[in-house]
């Protein structure tokens, strides 16, 4: 099993939700803020068995897109979302 920990912009959150919904992913939801940009995001939790990951990363990337954002002088290019995708040894739901 497998933890997917997605960070997306708030640009783009409520696709990503209804897509996974959609596709019968469960996930639990947590408002947070960027320390970069100082922008609003969302973080995902998503625990999956090792043969969805895939298709829940395919199904996320479609959804979000890379953007430039000007930060005073410089633009920078800012994801859509960050994954972080973490071995889980125990799952209990209770």
């Amino acid at each position: 099993m497998k933890l997917i920990i997605a960070i997306v912009q708030d640009d783009y959150i409520n696709k990503v939700i209804k897509v996974l919904m959609d596709n019968k992913i469960r996930t639990t939801k947590l408002s947070s803020t960027g320390g970069f940009l100082k922008s609003g995001n969302t973080t995902l939790f998503i625990g999956v068995e090792d043969k969805e990951v895939d298709k829940v990363v395919e199904l996320i990337k479609e959804q979000c897109e890379s953007k430039n954002v000007k930060t005073g002088k410089e633009e920078v290019t800012v994801g859509g979302a960050n994954l972080f995708i973490v071995d889980i040894d125990r799952h209990i739901k209770i």
